[in-house]
């Protein structure tokens, strides 16, 4: 039962958070939103073996990366801004573990394309509604996280693949619901896949061997 206690207890922060908490004021909910993460974090540093590589720090720093997304995305670039930083660290991690193959390849052809798809959605919304400045940071922003999610895929590692598509989709309903077409459970959504995406990112930290070598795959 010690083992699940950490989880368990991250588990029932979200849904407090998710479900429970008020969204007013706003330090309120703010602290019942990062305190999830915390966990998650604290949870990661216990999946990381005492002979640390690369691979366990870049993952490490892209979650701290992300709570600060979590505590400044009301300040949208801000937040964006650390949510990309935060992408780039898991990149660099997943690359230090890539092992390529003609098969993990083929995913790239159905993320591109999802790419492509929700970029030219996003930018005619923002355009119709008169906020160009946000193209570029959009954009780019569109084009890390799916570089993150194909990095994922190539280590083989279900764990860090699982968490990477839910962080896509995850963002993607956000951008939807800002940007695009609002609906009633879009923040239930997002914050569900967020959680899940961000606990088997570092779960995925206990199936990374010391050395620079390849993770354990399924």
């Amino acid at each position: 039962m010690v083992l699940y206690r950490l989880p368990i207890l991250i588990l029932t922060t979200s849904i407090v958070y998710i479900f429970i908490s008020p969204s007013e004021p706003f330090v309120f909910s703010l602290f019942f939103k990062v305190i999830p993460m915390i966990l998650i974090i604290i949870y990661a540093t216990e999946q990381m073996p005492l002979e640390k590589n690369a691979t366990h720090w870049f993952l490490l720093i892209g979650l701290c990366f992300c709570i600060i997304g979590d505590a400044t995305l009301h300040w949208f670039i801000i937040g964006l801004t650390a949510f990309l930083l935060g992408h780039i660290s898991y990149t660099l991690g997943f690359l230090k573990q890539a092992n390529y193959s003609s098969k993990k390849g083929l995913a790239i052809i159905p993320i591109t394309a999802f790419a492509i798809w929700m970029g030219i959605q996003l930018v005619s919304s923002l355009q119709e509604s008169g906020q160009q400045q946000l193209i570029i940071s959009v954009i780019a922003y569109i084009t890390i996280i799916s570089i993150m999610a194909f990095t994922a895929i190539l280590t083989g590692n279900r764990w860090a693949i699982l968490g990477s598509i839910l962080f896509l989709i995850s963002d993607s309903i956000l951008s939807w619901n800002m940007f695009i077409s609002s609906f009633a459970i879009a923040g239930d959504l997002v914050m569900i896949t967020y959680y899940s995406a961000q606990f088997l990112i570092a779960h995925s930290l206990f199936t990374i061997v010391p050395s620079n070598t390849k993770p354990i795959v399924w």
